[in-house]
C-alpha cells in the first residue's frame, strides 16, 4: 500500500511542518491541505483531538492520500503529500503542547466543528460549564481546542517566542474574533498575565471555507482502488468547487496562498455571512425538512421540484434581502450556482451528514438572518419551517414515528422537550438559551409562526409543508 501510492506522487520529505492543524477531518483534508500543498514550501502536523482512526489509516502510507473530485463528468483523483506527522490528543497531550509550542510552527489552524470551541452558539462566550473547560483549568494537559491554544500559547510565552497565528477554519460568524474571545477568556482565567501577551501579541483572522465534502464510504475505497489499482483507506471526496477568504492579518510568516487562489481580504464578515445563510442555512433547511419528507442526500432532495422551488424562494425573499453583497459579488449569481452544486449527482452529501450538531450550527445559520428579517418587518416563513423541521428532528422520532440517531450535544435535553401539544414544544425549544438569542426567545411573533409551522409538520408533512410555503411565495 505505501510504495504504491508513493509511487504515485512527488514528496518534499525536507520541509518542515510550519502548521499544525487541530482537528484533522475528512474536510480540512480535501480542502485547506490542498491549498497549503499547491502553495508550496510548508508541511502540516495534523492532530486527531478525539480518536485514532485517521491516524491508524494514514500512517502507512506515509501519511499520503487521495482526494477525489466528483464532478458530472465524473472522478479526479489526486495524491496529497503535505501531511507531515498525525499526533492523537487523548495518547500524548504533551507531543500535542510541543508540536504547536515549536519555533518552527508558525501557524495553528482549526476544524473543530462549532461545538468543539466549547462556547455558547447563542453569545460566543466560553461555556464554563463544559466539562472539557473546567478540565482544562484544573489541568495543565489538556483536552478541548481552547485549552491546547492556550496552553501551547503559554509555553512560548515562557520560552520568549512570538505567539503563532490562530486560524479558525470553521463555520462560525465571525470566527477568528470568536476564537479569540474564548481563549483569551479561558487564558484570563488560568494567568492573567497571559491573557494580556495573547491580546497584545496574537492573530486569529477570520475566515470563510467553503466546499461540499460528503462522508467516504466503503464503496468509495473499492472504487477508487479499481481505477487507481492501489488501496487508499484514508481518501477524501469533494465537488469541484472551492472557496477559502482570509483576514491577511497573520503575526508570523505564512503560505503564499494568495498564488493558488485564496481570497486575502481587510474584511472576510460580507463573505461569512453570505456562505454562512445562503449555503449552511439552505443546506440545514434542506436537510431536516428533506430527511423528514424521506430524501436520504441533498441532490435527491434538489430532485424533487417542491424542494428545489423552496430552495431559490428561500435565497430570493428571505436571506439576500438581509445580505450585504461582498465586493464584486452578485448574490443571485451566487444562489444559482449553490442549486447546481446542490443538485450535482455524483456528490451524495447525506441529510443525516448535514443534521448532526443542530443546536450548534442553527443559531449562525438560520437563527440570524431570522432576527434580523423580523426586526426589519420581513416574514421569514421558509426559514421558520426549517426551525420547526428542526425541533421535530431533534425529538428524536421522524413522520412514521421511526427513531432517529440523533447527534447533537444537546440531543437528551432537547428530545425531553417534545409535547403533543406544539406550543408547549415550542416554549421549551425557545427557552434554550444556548440556542435562541433573546431577541427571538422575547418575539410572541414569531413563537407563534413557529407553533403553526411546527403543528403544520405534525398534521401534514414536511414535502406538504414546503410545498404550502412555495406557493404563497
Amino acid at each position: 500500500m505505501e510504495a504504491g501510492l508513493h509511487d504515485r506522487l512527488h514528496r518534499e520529505p525536507t520541509t518542515k511542518a510550519g502548521i499544525v492543524h487541530l482537528g484533522l477531518g475528512a474536510f480540512f483534508r480535501a480542502h485547506g491541505a490542498i491549498y497549503v500543498a499547491e502553495a508550496g514550501g510548508w508541511g502540516i502536523t495534523g492532530v486527531s483531538l478525539q480518536s485514532p482512526g485517521t491516524r491508524d489509516r494514514l500512517k502507512p502510507q506515509g501519511w499520503a492520500y487521495t482526494a477525489v473530485e466528483l464532478g458530472p463528468d465524473g472522478e479526479k483523483p489526486q495524491v496529497v503529500t503535505v501531511l507531515r506527522d498525525v499526533l492523537v490528543a487523548p495518547e500524548d497531550p504533551q507531543a500535542v503542547l510541543d508540536a504547536m509550542a515549536a519555533p518552527d510552527t508558525h501557524i495553528v489552524s482549526l476544524t473543530v466543528t462549532e461545538k468543539g470551541y466549547c462556547h455558547e452558539p447563542s453569545t460566543g462566550r466560553l461555556n464554563r460549564d463544559h466539562p472539557d473547560i473546567a478540565h482544562d483549568l484544573e489541568n495543565p494537559l489538556p483536552r478541548s481546542a481552547p485549552g491546547f491554544l492556550v496552553r501551547a500559547l503559554a509555553l512560548r510565552h515562557a520560552a520568549g517566542q512570538p505567539p503563532f497565528t490562530v486560524l479558525c477554519c470553521d463555520n462560525l460568524p465571525d470566527n477568528g474574533r470568536v476564537v479569540r474571545g474564548v481563549v483569551g477568556e479561558l487564558a484570563r482565567l488560568i494567568d492573567p498575565a497571559l491573557a494580556d501577551w495573547i491580546e497584545t501579541n496574537g492573530a486569529f483572522p477570520s475566515t470563510m471555507v467553503d466546499r461540499i465534502v460528503p462522508a467516504t464510504t466503503p464503496a468509495d475505497l473499492d472504487r477508487l482502488e479499481a481505477a487507481t489499482g492501489t488501496r487508499d483507506e484514508a481518501p477524501v471526496m469533494h465537488e469541484p468547487f472551492r472557496q477559502w477568504v482570509i483576514e491577511d492579518s497573520f503575526c508570523g510568516s505564512r503560505p503564499a496562498f494568495e498564488r493558488v487562489g485564496v481570497q486575502m481580504v481587510a474584511d472576510v464578515t460580507p463573505y461569512e455571512h453570505m456562505k454562512l445563510r445562503m449555503l449552511n442555512g439552505t443546506h440545514s433547511s434542506l436537510a431536516y425538512l428533506g430527511y423528514l419528507a424521506g430524501h436520504e442526500t441533498i441532490a435527491d432532495t434538489m430532485s424533487d421540484p417542491v424542494f428545489a422551488h423552496f430552495v431559490r424562494r428561500l435565497w430570493r425573499d428571505e436571506i439576500i434581502p438581509a445580505l450585504t453583497p461582498p465586493p464584486g459579488e452578485d448574490l443571485g449569481a451566487y444562489a444559482e450556482a449553490l442549486a447546481a452544486r446542490y443538485a450535482n449527482p455524483a456528490i451524495r452529501h447525506r441529510s443525516w451528514q448535514i443534521a448532526m450538531d443542530g443546536s450548534q450550527k442553527l443559531p449562525q445559520r438560520i437563527l440570524g438572518t431570522i432576527a434580523e428579517s423580523r426586526a426589519a418587518g420581513r416574514a421569514v416563513p421558509g426559514l421558520t419551517l426549517a426551525v420547526a423541521a428542526w425541533m421535530r428532528y431533534a425529538s428524536g422520532r421522524d413522520e412514521r414515528g421511526a427513531a432517529i440517531e440523533v447527534k447533537d450535544p444537546l440531543a437528551p435535553r432537547l428530545a425531553a422537550l417534545w409535547r403533543d401539544d406544539p406550543a408547549q414544544t415550542v416554549a421549551g425549544f425557545l427557552a434554550v438559551a444556548e440556542v435562541f438569542p433573546p431577541a427571538l426567545r422575547d418575539d410572541a411573533g414569531f413563537a407563534a409562526n413557529l407553533t403553526a409551522a411546527l403543528s403544520g409538520l405534525v398534521r401534514d408533512g414536511a414535502r406538504a409543508m414546503v410545498a404550502g410555503v412555495e406557493a404563497v411565495g
